[in-house]
């Protein structure tokens, strides 16, 4: 068995990946609002003895408040779902997004640490900007201008509050709690600490009402492409989740992130990188583009449509059989929504000449897609992990609980059979799921040092 083992989340965007998720036969269209339908999905990954279950976010439809839903919509508070989901599971990692546009660092960083204290060390952050425009309407108020800020604000402000929330999370040292019934002290004296933080956008005094957590803080994970995304990730993040659809991009990802992390003193090896895998799964090949096939008929145009949206291009400037609109290609208009995850998609489009069509039998919006048997998914996955482009991936089946079962009961066992993933969990945290040591009482390290 080799030493390094690969790493998988499980994203869960309500039905599944697919846009027609919801219209599959076995799929339940409420199901996004109901508790036995994710405490199933995260058991069914918790026997599969995958890493964490990751779960998007978003504080809008993505659309006109006005018009109709053609899909569920990311309906449910990442953290409320997670406290629920942890005392349903014992070993699974637990990953919320939560944007750093719309939040304040307290009240995150009080909720992310009370969640890693419940699960008992399975907590993680993912860290998102949110550039859509639906979401920014939601957050209007005296003092706050009605257009979203630009890209460099947005990230500059993600980097102070990631700053000023991991200053709250070492705010009691370790050994804090005194607890000496005898004399009346709970705790010890100087252990407990204001932060004084005064910033450009926040200003936060502390301390947290509540100690260091099991992991001494919750995993960071943060999900954007961009430069200013790779350098967040790079200084900050514990691993990264940013969509690849091909092995170049990858490698050269993989190598972007390592170079920037060793620019801010920490190791090479630092991020785990695991952009975002979809899969269409069947006991063979000619079985998963028959389900696939099916899916796409039941989609019909709005595919077509969701891949528009994505890119942030009108669906009257896409045809399934040309190539994306030259403007695009040639990156010399500006477009809504993101930066990095948009770059994937035309860089791919431009290096291999693909038509629409041929793109979206690659991609699913700009995550890489496969289609296939259990061995071509596994045979898919191995690649890029030797090549050492990924430390593993972010799942995207794409119909719920289906998809997930086929990966759990037919490629878990081969890649089990390759030594390349675990055959039972060997640690509680999710910390150690990802082979992370607990961070260090910030206080012991200064004195020590």
């Amino acid at each position: 068995m080799t030493e390094r083992q690969l790493h998988f989340g499980l994203n869960v965007l309500s039905d599944g990946m697919h846009p027609a998720a919801w219209q599959f036969p076995d799929s339940d269209p409420n199901s996004f609002v109901d508790p036995a339908y994710w405490i199933g999905i995260a058991q069914l990954a918790e026997r599969g003895t995958l890493d964490a279950i990751f779960l998007a976010d978003s504080p809008s439809l993505f659309q006109p408040p006005d018009a109709p839903l053609t899909a569920p919509p990311l309906a449910v508070d990442p953290i409320v779902l997670l406290s629920t989901l942890a005392s349903a599971t014992s070993h699974l990692g637990l990953i919320g997004t939560v944007s750093t546009s719309f939040e304040e660092p307290y009240n995150l960083a009080r909720r992310f640490a009370t969640l890693d204290h419940l699960s008992r060390g399975r907590a993680a952050w993912n860290v998102v900007t949110s550039s859509d425009p639906y979401a920014w309407d939601n957050f209007g108020g005296p003092g706050r201008d009605d257009a979203a800020p630009g890209r460099a604000d947005r990230y500059a402000r993600a980097a102070e509050f990631v700053e000023v929330v991991t200053a709250l999370w070492d705010s009691w040292d370790d050994d804090a709690v005194l607890g000496d019934k005898h004399s009346g002290a709970f705790s010890r004296v100087g252990a407990i600490n204001p932060i004084g933080h005064r910033g450009r956008f926040f200003r936060v005094n502390g301390p947290l009402t509540l100690p260091r957590g099991p992991q001494g803080h919750p995993v960071l994970f943060q999900a954007g492409g961009s430069s200013g995304g790779l350098d967040l990730a790079a200084r900050y993040a514990d691993g990264v989740f940013a969509a690849q659809a091909s092995l170049p991009d990858a490698l050269r990802n993989a190598e972007e992130i390592r170079r920037r992390s060793a620019g801010y003193g920490r190791p090479r090896d630092a991020v785990r990188i695991m952009p975002g895998l979809s899969f269409v799964l069947g006991s063979t090949e000619e079985e998963a583009h028959r389900r696939n096939d099916e899916l796409n008929a039941l989609a019909g145009e709005r595919r077509l449509a969701h891949f528009a949206g994505q890119l942030g291009v009108d669906p009257g400037e896409l045809e399934w059989d040309e190539p994306l609109p030259q403007w695009l290609i040639d990156g010399t208009h500006a477009s809504p929504g993101s930066q990095g995850a948009r770059d994937i998609v035309v860089n791919l489009a431009r290096r291999e000449r693909l038509t629409v069509r041929e793109l979206l039998e690659r991609v699913i919006t700009w995550h890489r897609l496969v289609v296939g048997s259990p061995e071509q998914l596994a045979d898919a996955i191995e690649e890029w992990f030797v090549a050492g482009a990924v430390d593993g991936f972010n799942l995207m089946p794409d119909v719920f609980p289906s998809g997930l079962e086929l990966f759990v009961d037919h490629v878990v066992p081969i890649l089990r059979r390759r030594g390349l993933f675990r055959h039972e969990y060997t640690a509680t945290t999710l910390r150690g799921h990802l082979g992370l040591d607990r961070v260090p009482d910030r206080s012991r390290v200064e004195r020590a040092g």
